[in-house]
């Protein structure tokens, strides 16, 4: 049986992570790491998903809403490659919307300020991993 999933909100101040169950069918575990230090970064990653049994990585790829990339893409595309020397299994998976979903519930559920800005990307997170777990 394969491991876990990982869904990946990459950030430049804070990533947001979260995890499948152990079925692969729903979102688990989330936080957020802040670590603007991207090598530092990828090893903390590396790290969880080995201490969690993760097999695949779903890495959110920031596509314009037209479908063309701009720079946050190229920044992703190079963190793929730095989790990838960690023997991460990454997918890069379409992420258009997720924060502004993110952002979206978080204001329905009336979490405001400090706390919103802390979990939004965790949230986002959830979000790329319920996308990815839905097409598999």
């Amino acid at each position: 049986m394969r491991g876990r999933v990982m869904a990946i909100d990459y950030g430049d101040a804070r990533t947001g992570v979260a995890f499948s169950d152990l079925s692969r069918t729903i979102a688990g575990e989330v936080f957020v790491i802040a670590e603007e230090d991207r090598e530092r970064l990828a090893a903390r990653i590396a790290e969880e998903a080995r201490n969690r049994g993760v097999s695949d990585v779903a890495l959110g790829f920031p596509r314009n809403m037209d479908g063309t990339l701009g720079p946050r893409a190229q920044k992703t595309e190079e963190f793929a490659v730095l989790l990838r020397s960690h023997s991460l299994n990454v997918t890069l998976w379409d992420e258009r919307r997720t924060t502004a979903d993110a952002e979206r519930i978080l204001s329905e559920r009336g979490v405001r300020g400090k706390k919103r800005k802390s979990t939004v990307d965790a949230v986002a997170a959830a979000l790329i991993l319920e996308g990815y777990l839905s097409k598999f």
